[in-house]
């Protein structure tokens, strides 16, 4: 009864806050908390002047092929590698003299390859890159002067550039070896993992912008659902005995919480999705086979508190976006807890959870909008990359220093031609 008390107490005064808000900000003109510090400096850094990136052109059969084969590739969750390569052809970032670029990007769209249930071909992706290459490092100068150092590419697999969506499978086959020295960017992250490397930017998912926005609900409307969640608890496809799939997280979810009044969760989808995150207070994001998925994303955007359950997990943009500020991280072994972690938290700390989230600054960060917008995940991950500048000693070798790439280091079945 006192979980009921509390979680009532909250909602009520939540509720009376957005309207508040509301009012307050007919007349001040804003309604949201910046967020302070350097992180909100950082989200609204402009990258332009700040680098210059060359746009390899690679034949079609690396990205614009595959995505005229399979043109479902727009709309999934690993999509980011495709935008992001549309935004950089028309960028003001983009430089048409190698010689004068700060970084190099190959466009390779190693997730548009896929079965018929969607999930990208994972024999094909390591392949895919190692051409790639092969090619640039054939007809350019510039991969074979650094070994890749100054070279970024896109890698939004479930396990990035391990390339499967497995991770038993993905940690066996461990990062392409040609990539060890390029920066990555990724959605996936997680703390001591060896599908994470060094340096690596961590992005998030891809969510279509436009079908959120067309599922906008009026601002001050309550929100009513105190937790909520929608997805598998199970996998019993690929995990028939339990246990291994979200490493047991998701089914104690289920287990615990079932029956339990404040918790709105179950495996169906329904249509209004996207309206009952805007009118629910708590949104778990717990991890599947991947610690990551697009539930932050739209969390974030929906002003939906994100109860993130992914141990170690390394989240998008994390050096930008103020996480502890705006999450709740509740430990995989805490799940039995949940109602007593999120009832617990007080009513003034929530409240300045969904006053940040309400910051446009916040919401922006975390999409690929068509057209690009200021402040963007595509301006994220230049921001990033522009930090990393200038390139150190290291980067570049010295006369005589080259050497030849080991095209035949990583999993023999990677090694066939693509």
């Amino acid at each position: 009864m006192r979980q009921w008390v509390l979680a009532v107490a909250i909602l009520a005064a939540a509720s009376a806050a957005a309207l508040l808000l509301g009012a307050e900000a007919q007349q001040q003109g804003h309604q949201t908390e910046r967020i302070s510090g350097s992180a909100g400096d950082v989200l609204e850094d402009n990258p332009v002047g700040r680098l210059k990136v060359y746009v390899y052109d690679l034949p079609s059969k690396y990205n614009k092929k595959l995505l005229k084969k399979d043109p479902r590739c727009l709309s999934h969750m690993f999509a980011a590698e495709i935008f992001m390569h549309r935004f950089l052809l028309s960028s003001a970032v983009r430089t048409f003299n190698p010689e004068e670029a700060d970084w190099f990007y190959t466009p390779v769209y190693t997730t548009c390859d896929l079965t018929p249930s969607g999930l990208p071909l994972p024999f094909k992706s390591p392949r895919m890159m190692r051409s790639a290459i092969e090619l640039v490092a054939t007809n350019w100068p510039y991969w074979n002067r650094s070994e890749g150092a100054d070279h970024f590419f896109v890698t939004p697999h479930d396990f990035g550039a391990c390339f499967h969506y497995q991770e038993e499978k993905a940690i066996g086959r461990g990062i392409l070896p040609l990539l060890q020295r390029a920066t990555l960017v990724q959605t996936f992250g997680q703390k001591n993992h060896v599908c994470l490397k060094d340096g690596s930017i961590t992005i998030p998912p891809f969510a279509p912008p436009q079908k959120m926005q067309a599922h906008l609900i009026p601002a001050d409307t309550p929100r009513s659902i105190f937790v909520y969640f929608r997805g598998l608890f199970y996998d019993t496809s690929n995990d028939p005995e339990g246990g291994y799939y979200a490493r047991g997280a998701r089914a104690s979810v289920w287990e615990n919480f079932k029956n339990n009044p404040l918790f709105d969760i179950s495996t169906d989808h329904p249509a209004t999705y996207y309206e009952d995150m805007q009118r629910s207070v708590f949104c778990l994001c717990p991890l599947g086979w991947a610690p990551w998925s697009p539930r932050l994303v739209e969390a974030v955007v929906f002003g939906c508190i994100p109860v993130i359950v992914a141990d170690d997990i390394v989240l998008p943009f994390a050096d930008a976006i103020p996480w502890e500020d705006i999450g709740v991280f509740v430990a995989e072994e805490d799940v039995p807890r949940l109602d007593t972690i999120l009832t617990s938290i007080p009513t003034d700390v929530v409240l300045r959870k969904q006053r940040l989230l309400a910051n446009p600054s916040m919401k922006q960060a975390m999409l690929f909008p068509q057209p690009a917008q200021a402040g963007d995940a595509f301006h994220q991950i230049l921001n990033g990359l522009a930090r990393k500048l200038p390139h150190g000693d290291g980067v570049f070798l010295k006369p005589g220093d080259e050497r030849v790439l080991n095209w035949t280091a990583g999993p023999p079945g990677d090694l066939k031609p693509w």
